[in-house]
């Protein structure tokens, strides 16, 4: 260091104290772009037989790795270069806010490398998707809570590199009031969101395309943010919930455990109608629809009334969707069949006449 120091001062006594700065800011800059290369190609070598997630790691942290080491290279070139000491705290703080960025910027996209990567074994458009829906919310809420803990300590970190900042906010956190409590009851929706947010990650009460009957309304989860949820409706309208709701409030999960459901088909017949036909022909239909899953099918007697007799249909389907078309289905097919075989099966109202002498 010694003589790079006696080398600068011997060729800045030719020149202009500007220039000298330029040019070694500028070969400073020209250093560190070959040593990113140079390094770039070492571990793109050294890690060419390891597994998805390191090479998708070099390939796309090339730039804030870039980034990284032109600062650095940036920051020892005005260490030896002429410049004035007020210029030269300026420019040191400049790159530590940059280095932190960068940091920042860095473990940003590793970890979107990761989920990415890990993501791609599970596929939501086969038919038993639980385990693909659980990791993509779990992935997916985890993924909005670290970035919100990656940038709120990367700007914490940038302005605690600033004395009179630090200072505040270490006596603000020692005082602990009134300034402190505005805070965090501000905060408070905030927190409670991330906290939430954490424990649907951990306890997934909800997942990506869970069917949910919420509000008396019935949808499926589209979409999973760090402070709500979007519900889209059977009517293509979006529920908006924040994700404290899904923590405090019931609310009814259809496939919590699985995505099979049953299907309940209710029928009113007359007391007359015959109920083993009736059966056959209503498991005959299941059988030959595509959106009964074999698992379930059942027909009862479930209830008597004056007029007519209650019938209950209760057939299995793969998804909430195909459960619902699957008891329009039957409900239409079991219906024709009833009118056009036995129509006096149908309710009826009866009336009795007696004749009297006048």
């Amino acid at each position: 260091m010694v003589n790079l120091e006696q080398f600068i001062k011997e060729i800045s006594g030719t020149l202009p104290e500007g220039t000298m700065t330029v040019a070694i800011l500028l070969a400073a800059l020209a250093a560190g772009y070959l040593i990113n290369r140079l390094l770039v190609l070492a571990v793109q070598r050294s890690l060419a037989n390891r597994d998805e997630f390191w090479r998708s790691l070099i390939a796309r942290t090339r730039r804030p790795v870039r980034f990284i080491i032109l600062i650095l290279a940036f920051a020892f070139g005005t260490a030896v270069a002429p410049i004035n000491p007020w210029a030269a705290g300026i420019v040191r703080d400049a790159l530590m806010l940059c280095v932190i960025a960068a940091i920042a910027w860095l473990l940003y996209t590793a970890m979107h490398i990761w989920a990415a990567i890990h993501l791609r074994r599970y596929h939501v458009d086969q038919e038993d998707n639980l385990l693909a829906r659980k990791h993509i919310t779990q992935s997916g809420i985890l993924l909005r809570v670290a970035s919100i803990l990656i940038i709120t300590i990367a700007i914490a970190a940038m302005l605690m590199t600033f004395e009179p900042v630090r200072q505040y906010g270490v006596s603000l956190l020692a005082s602990a009031g009134a300034a402190g409590l505005v805070a965090g009851l501000a905060l408070q929706p905030l927190l409670k969101n991330i906290f939430a947010g954490i424990q649907l990650a951990t306890t997934q009460p909800i997942r990506i395309d869970d069917a949910l009957l919420i509000e008396n309304e019935w949808g499926q989860v589209e979409e999973i943010t760090s402070t709500y949820v979007v519900v889209r409706l059977w009517d293509w309208r979006r529920l908006i919930v924040p994700l404290s709701y899904f923590i405090e409030k019931p609310f009814q999960n259809w496939t919590r455990e699985t995505s099979d459901l049953i299907g309940t088909v209710l029928i009113y017949l007359d007391y007359t109608a015959p109920i083993d036909v009736i059966r056959n022909q209503a498991q005959q239909i299941a059988r030959e629809s595509k959106l009964w899953n074999g698992k379930v099918f059942n027909l009862a007697v479930t209830d008597f009334r004056p007029d007519v007799m209650e019938v209950r249909v209760l057939v299995s389907a793969s998804s909430a969707g195909h459960a619902f078309d699957l008891r329009c289905e039957m409900r239409e097919k079991l219906m024709s069949f009833i009118q056009g075989e036995y129509p006096g099966a149908l309710p009826q109202t009866r009336a009795e006449i007696k004749s009297g002498t006048p």
